[in-house]
Order: C-alpha cells, then sequence, then structure tokens
C-alpha cells in the first residue's frame, strides 16, 4: 500500500546521553522520614485533641468530687457544731473548726440572718435565713470558691467555705507529658514499620523497571496484598510481558522488511549485472528493463510505506479533512479498479446507495485505504470469487457518519488472525510461503490513517467467505 510521493521532513536525531537518573536527596526525602514524620504527627495531634476533651471532664470531676466532700463535712458540722437555739460551745466544735481550717476550709455561722464573719455573699445568707440549703460555686470574699450551706430552725444556717484550688488544672495538664512522650515513641515505630511494609514493593518494582530499562525482559515481581501492591505488580508484569511481546514482533517485522527490501534488490543487481557484462543481448534489453522498473517500483512502495508508518504518529502529518460523499467516492474507485480486476478474472461488485452518504475526511487518505483494501483482496482471492466494495450510512442519523466496506470470498482470516489483523507484518510472518502476501505494512497504515482521521477499521469475516474490512468515519468535525 503506497502513500503518494512526498519527501520527508528531515529531523535531526537527538544526542545520545545517559538514562535520567533520580535527583540526589537527603533521609527527609525518603518514604520512611515522612511515614515517621506523618505518623508522629498523628500521634501528636491525637493526644492534643484527647486533652482538649479530657482536661475539661477531669477537671469537673475532680471538682465535683471536692464538692461532695464539703457537703459532706458540712453535714458533719450541723451535727457538732454550736448552731441553734438553746446551744453553746464547747471543745469538739472547737476542734472541728480547727481541722477544717487545716484544710483550707472557712466555716460561717448565721444566727438570727446574720453571719458571724464578713465575705459570704447576701444572697446566700438571704436563702439561708429563709430555711433553704445552699450548694454550688460562689465569690466568697472576692475569690471562687466551693459553698456548702445547711440552713437551720430559726434563722440559723452552717455555711462552709473553700476556695476552688487552680491546681487541679496543673495536675491534670502535667500528667499529660507521660501520653504524649508514648504517643511520639508509638508514632517512630509505627512509622518505620509502616514504612519499610510500604517502601519495601516501592524499591522492588524500581529495581525491575531499572532492569527493564537494561533490556532485561524476564523481570517478573511477585504478587502480594495490599491491592494496590498487587495491581502495581500486575502491572509492572503485564508491562514486561507486552515489551517482550512488541520486540519479538518487532524482530519477526524487520526480519520480514529486509527479505521483502533484498528481494526486488537481489533482482534489480543481478539484472544489471547481467546487462553489464553483455550477457543480455539488445533485443532482450526493453524486457530487462521493464523488469527492474517493476522491482525498482516494488521497492519503492515498500519504502513510502515504510516512511509513511513512520510519519503516521507525528504531528505534521499532512491531512486535509473535507466533507465528502462517500457513495460518490467509492463509486469513482471501483470504476478505476474495474479493468484491473476483469482483467484477472476477479469479479468486482460495487454497492452504492442511490442518495449521499456525508462523511468529514481526507478524500486521498480514505482514496489510499480503500485502494490498499482491494490490492489485497486482489491479491488472495481466486479467479471467479468475488470481491464487494459497499458504502452505506451508520445509521438513520445523517450525523452518524458512513461506512465503507471491502468484503472477498477469498481464503479469508482466521479469529486468532482478526487480533492481529492491524499490526505491522504480523500476517505476512504467518502466511509468508502460504499464500500470497505483501509486505505486511498495508494493513497497519490503513489502520493507523482511520484513525488519525477520527475513524475506526476493523477486520472480521465476510458472508462471501472471505475477510471482511469495515472503515468507519465521521459525518463532522
Amino acid at each position: 500500500m503506497a502513500e503518494p510521493a512526498a519527501p520527508p521532513r528531515p529531523r535531526r536525531p537527538p544526542p545520545p546521553g545517559p538514562a535520567p537518573s533520580r535527583p540526589a536527596g537527603g533521609y527527609a526525602r525518603t518514604l520512611t522520614a515522612r511515614a515517621i514524620l506523618v505518623t508522629c504527627a498523628v500521634a501528636m495531634v491525637s493526644v492534643l485533641v484527647t486533652a482538649l476533651l479530657a482536661v475539661p471532664l477531669a477537671v469537673r470531676g475532680a471538682e465535683r468530687r471536692d464538692q461532695q466532700a464539703l457537703a459532706a463535712q458540712a453535714r458533719i458540722a450541723v451535727e457538732v457544731l454550736p448552731v441553734g437555739p438553746g446551744r453553746s460551745g464547747d471543745a469538739a466544735g472547737e476542734g472541728l473548726i480547727r481541722q477544717l481550717a487545716e484544710q483550707d476550709v472557712t466555716v460561717h455561722l448565721v444566727r438570727d440572718g446574720r453571719v458571724d464573719r464578713p465575705g459570704l455573699p447576701k444572697q446566700v445568707v438571704n436563702r439561708l435565713a429563709a430555711g433553704r440549703d445552699v450548694s454550688g460555686r460562689r465569690l466568697v470574699d472576692g475569690r471562687r470558691s466551693f459553698v456548702e450551706g445547711r440552713a437551720l430552725p430559726g434563722g440559723y444556717a452552717v455555711v462552709l467555705t473553700r476556695p476552688t484550688s487552680p491546681g487541679v488544672w496543673r495536675r491534670v495538664v502535667g500528667g499529660l507529658w507521660l501520653p504524649l512522650l508514648a504517643g511520639l515513641a508509638a508514632g517512630v515505630a509505627a512509622g518505620l514499620l509502616l514504612a519499610r511494609r510500604l517502601a519495601r514493593p516501592i524499591r522492588d518494582a524500581a529495581t525491575a523497571a531499572n532492569r527493564l530499562r537494561a533490556g532485561d525482559r524476564g523481570v517478573r515481581l511477585p504478587v502480594e496484598p495490599p491491592d494496590e501492591v498487587a495491581d502495581l505488580a500486575y502491572a509492572l508484569n503485564g508491562l514486561a510481558a507486552a515489551l517482550a511481546t512488541s520486540e519479538g514482533r518487532q524482530r519477526e517485522f524487520l526480519l520480514s522488511v529486509s527479505h521483502e527490501l533484498r528481494t526486488p534488490l537481489t533482482a534489480i543487481r543481478g539484472y544489471a549485472e547481467a546487462l553489464a557484462d553483455g550477457v543480455i543481448d539488445p533485443a532482450g534489453a526493453p524486457a530487462t528493463g521493464r523488469t527492474i522498473r517493476a522491482e525498482a517500483e516494488h521497492l519503492d512502495r515498500l519504502v513510502r510505506d515504510l516512511l509513511a508508518l513512520a510519519r503516521l504518529e507525528a504531528v505534521d502529518f499532512p491531512l486535509d479533512p473535507v466533507p465528502v460523499d462517500l457513495a460518490r467516492l467509492v463509486g469513482d474507485i471501483g470504476r478505476n479498479w474495474a479493468d484491473r480486476y476483469a482483467a484477472v478474472g476477479v469479479p468486482l461488485r460495487v454497492e452504492v446507495p442511490a442518495r449521499e452518504v456525508p462523511a468529514y475526511t481526507d478524500p486521498g487518505r480514505i482514496r489510499q485505504v480503500v485502494d490498499g483494501l482491494l490490492e489485497n483482496a486482489l491479491r488472495v482471492v481466486p479467479p471467479g470469487a468475488p470481491v464487494v466494495v459497499a458504502v452505506r450510512p451508520a445509521g438513520p442519523d445523517p450525523a452518524g457518519g458512513g461506512i465503507v466496506e471491502v468484503r472477498d470470498g477469498g481464503p479469508g482470516l482466521t479469529d486468532d488472525d482478526l487480533t492481529v489483523a492491524f499490526e505491522r507484518g504480523a500476517l505476512h510472518q504467518r502466511y509468508r510461503g502460504v499464500r500470497k502476501v505483501g509486505s505486511g505494512l498495508g494493513l497497519a497504515l490503513a489502520a493507523g490513517l482511520v484513525r488519525r482521521l477520527g475513524g475506526d477499521l476493523t477486520a472480521g469475516h465476510a458472508p462471501e467467505g472471505g475477510a471482511a474490512f469495515t472503515v468507519h468515519l465521521p459525518a463532522g468535525r
């Protein structure tokens, strides 16, 4: 399958150089260091969040216990202290007051609605004088204090107060240092274990990738949990297998292409030597010249196909898509090929609808694709077997594009052939020496052209008994 002659634009190859290497970095750039830092940070945040939640609860619990202890002391004081009608001071009461003072507890006695010492809030005194108990925290003599007051008959009351201790907060907060250090130690240990577990398969993958870069296609990674590590191993193993397969096919392709190049070159050189040695008489020179020209044309087609394949993926590959009527285009192609098919006894049938089949494509490239498919069919189809080139819309909607089919009644392709039909040289390698084959580049070039035009080329089985190639082209931009 030949591309219209066009000299390729010369490209300067990149200068050779060593493969890119990983930039040097310190220990802080490693996964192990970062995992340790992350786990330590998580441990610290966990301890601090726990402290923010636990410290207020612990302080409230301690204050509640202090309040309950003061309430128990108030109940004892009511029984022991000389408060109420007909009661006078005694040694037991004075001893209890001294003991409470040693515990920073102040005793207030209320008689006839008057308190014996200043500092007690008036609201507390009034409430007790009214016969109601008091329990809670109040400002006593300018200090926030626990207050427990017990009302007695006749306007008497006993009130115990004790300042709230700021040391509770210090004790609770001071106890956080040990959990914080334990959390940091646990973070370091967990970070080391986690980093080793995560870094080992990554290091193994990096080693395997370096071996692949060095040309070792037999490298494989063990598949092990977790799923992400297993996916990495599957991907790298698949890449190694794909590279091995691709390079094997490339070697086979180069061997087949070198054979195809050598054949016309051998013929050209042989006839040229015969002419130079005078072996061929003047009468046979025209026939010899025609043979040399045919072999040179074959060689030229092969070289142009190779150049087209090499340029196909380039950004500057020439394409000129325009609105095209596929029915008219394929009709013209069929008329151009009719005489050539008739000369070898192969019936060529062109099936086009009466109405237009619009597509947006490059007519020259589509003609190149269809010409190549028809040339392949003509090579393998025996005399009398049909070849059909057909056009139809892709669907009821004109925006769905158009379809061009080339079907034949030749030997066809197996299901295994269909999977590699558009790989360079694959079918050529399989059928060389079995039946007539071309350069092995035509189908690969056709598929690449159709893909660049936004379409799709597929291979299948034809109802005529041979192979069917279907080109699906878009209708618009």
